[in-house]
């Protein structure tokens, strides 16, 4: 068929409906421009009268979008679709046989809005009566489906326009289709049509955005949020609104393609139907806009319910009676089946949770902070526990660890290489992802566990029943010792526990054991004011040379101000003041030991015992905190426990007790001349809290006086230890 010339398929003006001319010439401002929109919409819901059909529109929408988005273009573009399509392949089968059933029922009614599209461009008519009359056709359908199906006739008419403008260049029928519908010649003039074309995308994507407002209002879950929420019952007033215009806009957008291909180019002349485009675009952003902040709340709402529900359930399921611990550690690890969510220490492979059924699990529990001090001696005590137990019983325990992060920020590629780093290190199980961790088992970590950011290490038995809310404490203090690492073996190694040296440096250091054991005086202590440092060795070796007395000294540091030890103890090997600890890792364990006596005995409820050995604890924390201390020892048994101050005044008073030294002994002599001086200084006592720790006590009672303290919030910044971010 012969091409006709492009300048006899220009129409005149003559041969237009009136209609049309006055659109062309005038537009159709009125009712766009409407100041009583009260009166439109009255209109509007007086078509409304629905009779209870559901219509499930999501599968109809998903096909609506996908016509759109793949005839929604540039026009610039057309010459390059050919190719592009030839690639893209919807999954027939599948794609038809979901759309079957509904579409036997729907497709009358798409067919009957879009000959009204078609037919209501062509004739002229008003875009608010054309709108009114699909409302009309629509008034037994909820108003997500009147919207959906005015769509899905829109799309009809518009998929068709451009699978012919796509395909006629190599399709001789869809050629001969074209040429009635003037599509060669209207592509001729793809750069005057541009902006024409930019005016219906934009169009009909806010469309289409409005569109999926209205149909995720109506899948809201009734079960999490109620109508009555204000920010639901804003949005759904508002719907009816959202629909007209929606509707109204597709009337515009199928007249713009109608009047394009059935008036020929004297139509694209006109700016009226462009401005037309830009007014409604404006207007539905403008409703999408609200709608979405409406939504975003409701969605907030279900959130915290569906939250809340979650964390009951959760906390329903810990307490109830299991015949194993698989339905726990689902629960706490990954509750699905599709995806192996740990992997194996020493193969590195991935695994299911089923390789833990009926194993006593402990479940360590940190962020991706924790240090390698804290994972090298828990390699070493997990080892050590492997030997210390019998076959069966290493059969019977596994680790694993779950790692914690703040699910605010984002997830990075620095963030996932330090997490892969520290899995690697790892020979015990680990989950694949802190994605994992469900939100609701964070919460139960932090208010039931009370994680803080520091390493916990929770215990579950054979039947998933939590028999020690944090082992790590005895992990530190006893070792391999506190296997099978649960409250009652907890309680049982504090009774057989007494204030001696090995509480102190048990695990530590071999040197000092042996000291121990060759019956040694011993002055342990720490600080970080080399002046005192000074003063304090030099005057315990002159007092041990004048005793006759074989003394040993050894430099433990403090529980903070790492670098500041570390030039102290740089200073103490220097000048051969004493014995240190060159290795930092060491300080950290005696402080982290020690502390974690004070938290175990928290967690017990006993922090407040009246026994000896608390006591001396607590003031050997309190004294780290106000300067230098001193604990001296023979052989195993502790003799004096001091404050910086007042060993070092006893010291220097050596001439005044030295005569009761041959008859009493020297560890007696100096602790009575140093209880003296204690007594009549009495120095503060303070205990400071990381607010990472976990479990911090309401109260606690002075050590000294036995009165309760008073409880104080404090800001520290010691200026030496940076701060290692892997957020940065």
């Amino acid at each position: 068929m012969a091409m006709m010339p492009t300048s006899k398929m220009m129409p005149t003006s003559k041969m237009m409906p009136p209609a049309m001319q006055r659109l062309i010439k005038g537009g159709d401002r009125g009712m766009i421009t409407m100041s009583d929109d009260n009166v439109m919409m009255k209109q509007v819901i007086e078509t409304h009268n629905p009779d209870g059909r559901e219509v499930d529109v999501k599968p109809l929408l998903r096909l609506v979008e996908d016509i759109l988005n793949r005839a929604t273009l540039n026009a610039g573009t057309v010459a390059t679709m050919e190719s592009q399509l030839s690639t893209e392949n919807i999954e027939e089968k599948s794609y038809q046989a979901s759309f079957n059933a509904m579409l036997d029922v729907l497709s009358y009614i798409i067919d009957r809005i879009s000959c009204e599209l078609s037919v209501k461009a062509l004739s002229g008519g008003e875009a608010h009566a054309t709108t009114l009359s699909i409302f009309n056709m629509l008034n037994p359908f909820p108003w997500d489906a009147k919207l959906v199906l005015t769509l899905a006739a829109f799309a009809f008419n518009y998929g068709e326009f451009w699978l012919l403008a796509q395909i006629y260049s190599t399709n001789q029928l869809a050629k001969s289709m074209a040429i009635l519908k003037q599509l060669p010649m209207i592509m001729e003039h793809s750069g005057v049509l541009k902006s024409r074309f930019d005016g219906l995308n934009s169009l009909i994507q806010a469309m289409l955005k409005v569109t999926r407002c209205v149909v995720d209002l109506k899948e809201l879950p009734s079960a999490y949020i109620s109508s009555e929420l204000p920010a639901l019952s804003a949005a759904m007033a508002h719907v009816p609104t959202a629909v007209y215009w929606t509707i109204r806009s597709a009337v515009a957008c199928a007249s713009q393609i109608t009047s394009l291909t059935s008036y020929g180019l004297e139509y694209i002349t006109s700016t009226t139907e462009a401005w037309e485009l830009s007014t409604l675009a404006h207007k539905l952003t403008n409703i999408y806009e609200h709608l979405q902040k409406q939504i975003n709340i409701c969605y907030q709402h279900i959130e915290e319910n569906q939250h809340a529900e979650a964390y009951q359930n959760l906390l329903n399921l810990l307490g109830a009676i299991h015949i194993d611990n698989m339905k726990i550690l689902k629960a706490l690890i990954y509750p699905k089946d599709d995806i192996m969510p740990l992997v194996e220490g020493t193969t590195k492979k991935r695994v299911n949770i089923e390789v833990l059924r009926r194993r006593n699990v402990l479940l360590l529990i940190s962020g991706l902070d924790i240090s390698q001090e804290e994972l090298s001696i828990l390699e070493q005590i997990h080892s050590e526990s492997k030997l210390h137990a019998t076959r069966q019983e290493m059969h019977q325990y596994e680790l694993v660890w779950i790692p914690v992060v703040d699910r605010s920020v984002q997830w990075t590629d620095p963030m996932q290489k330090h997490f892969e780093g520290l899995k690697s290190t790892m020979p015990w199980y680990t989950v694949i992802h802190p994605n994992l961790i469900d939100r609701a088992v964070i919460r139960l970590i932090k208010e039931k566990w009370h994680f803080r950011n520091k390493p916990i290490l929770v215990v579950l038995d054979q039947q998933g029943r939590v028999v020690c809310p944090n082992a790590i404490h005895m992990m530190w203090i006893w070792g391999s010792n506190a296997f099978p690492f649960t409250t009652p073996r907890e309680e049982d190694l504090w009774k057989d526990e007494s204030w001696r040296l090995e509480l102190l440096v048990d695990g530590i250091d071999q040197t000092i054991l042996n000291w121990i054991k060759e019956g040694k005086y011993i002055f342990l202590y720490g600080g970080d004011d080399i002046e005192w440092i000074r003063k304090f060795t030099v005057a315990a070796r002159q007092v041990a040379q004048a005793s006759k007395i074989p003394l040993e000294m050894v430099y433990v540091g403090k529980s903070s101000k790492r670098e500041q030890v570390r030039r102290a103890i740089e200073t103490i090997s220097l000048e051969k003041l004493s014995y240190t600890w060159l290795d930092l890792t060491m300080v950290w364990f005696f402080w982290t030991r020690l502390e974690s006596m004070l938290f175990s005995k928290i967690q017990l409820g006993k922090v407040d015992e009246s026994d000896l050995m608390m006591q001396q604890i607590k003031m050997l924390l309190s004294f780290d905190k106000a300067g230098g201390w001193a604990v001296l020892s023979k052989g195993s048994s502790i003799a004096v426990n001091g404050h910086g101050t007042t060993v070092l005044q006893a010291l220097q008073e050596y001439d005044q007790w030295k005569e009761y030294v041959p008859t009493k002994g020297f560890d007696n002599a100096f602790g009575e001349r140093h209880g003296n001086i204690h007594k009549a200084t009495q120095p503060c006592c303070r205990f400071e809290f990381q607010s990472t720790a976990g479990r911090i006590p309401e109260s606690m009672r002075c050590p000294e006086c036995k009165r309760r303290m008073e409880k104080l919030t404090t800001f520290v910044c010691c200026h030496d230890e940076p701060v290692l971010s892997i957020y940065e």
